[in-house]
């Protein structure tokens, strides 16, 4: 199944105290690139969501967001006792040296030590934060899931734009080999004409380089190759767009051929009919790259 780039997905939960908000998107990229935005209190998240978007999307750029928020009534803060130990030591030991020195110090409020850095810190224990990254990481397949489930549907649609755009390609293609067929003859009548000008006007010419120098010119009025290739991509494109897997490269490589075959055919017309078709193919063949740029 063909799927786009482009995704959204998003995802609410609440446990542990605290609520959370998921959201998924992506746009088209060369490659898979994940970018996270996360809690940075909170690990052990970052390999499960790399872990996850890499089992559904091969291509694009995908931010994953996390929001939390502590439950309403709940506090965020918690004393870190290792800090407190710490700090508290601390102020014994200057309290100690001063009193040596004659120097009198007064005792720090409960406050006072609150306000001390790092005694005082967001989120909860060790064992609270590891339950609650469980609970967040829980989120992580049905959310996941949405967002593929979006990229396969609008990769339907792109898909069915796309075989709209082939089958104007195929049909352009059958009148512009239609109109090369046509053009025979009078391609026949001027080579003779042109061949008679060149053995009137020219005395002791070689006549095998003179027809060596139009048969020259009559392949490269001949639009024969070029239909059949654009014959042949149209195919070949349909099949990519029946492939399981990502195709957007292939498709977006064929598509380059199909341009260089529309521009060839343009050259070598001569014709104002086969110009135009020329044209209208090259337009149409435009406007599906533009669509297979969002091709996985």
């Amino acid at each position: 199944m063909t799927k786009s780039m482009t995704g959204f997905a998003a995802a609410k939960g609440a446990g542990e105290g605290y609520t959370w908000a998921w959201d998924i998107r992506s746009v088209n990229a060369r490659g898979l690139d994940v970018r996270m935005r996360l809690p940075d209190w909170i690990e052990g998240l970052e390999t499960p969501v790399k872990t996850a978007v890499a089992g559904v999307a091969a291509r694009g750029n995908v931010t994953v967001n996390l929001k939390l928020s502590r439950e309403e009534g709940a506090s965020d803060e918690r004393i870190d006792r290792a800090t407190l130990d710490r700090v508290l030591a601390q102020l014994a030991e200057v309290g100690a040296t001063a009193a040596v020195a004659g120097v009198h110090l007064g005792k720090p409020t409960t406050a006072e030590v609150l306000a001390m850095r790092g005694v005082l810190v967001s989120g909860g224990s060790d064992t609270e934060i590891g339950a609650l990254s469980k609970a967040i990481a829980a989120d992580l397949p049905a959310l996941v899931q949405a967002f593929d489930d979006m990229r396969q549907a609008e990769g339907s649609a792109l898909s069915r734009v796309i075989e709209g755009q082939l089958d104007l390609i195929e049909k352009l293609t059958a009148e512009a080999a239609a109109l090369a067929e046509a053009r025979k003859d009078q391609m026949a009548d001027k080579l003779r004409e042109n061949l008679a000008r060149v053995m009137d006007n020219v005395d002791g010419a070689d006549p095998a380089r003179v027809a060596q120098e139009l048969a020259v010119i009559a392949v490269k009025t001949d639009v024969t190759e070029e239909i059949d290739r654009l014959t042949a991509h149209v195919a070949a494109a349909r099949d990519l767009l029946a492939t399981d897997g990502p195709v957007g490269r292939k498709l977006d490589f064929l598509s380059q051929e199909f341009n260089r075959e529309a521009n060839t055919l343009c050259s070598k017309s001569q014709s104002t009919e086969l110009t135009r078709v020329g044209l209208d193919l090259k337009a149409t063949i435009d406007q599906m790259r533009e669509q297979v740029q969002n091709v996985e």
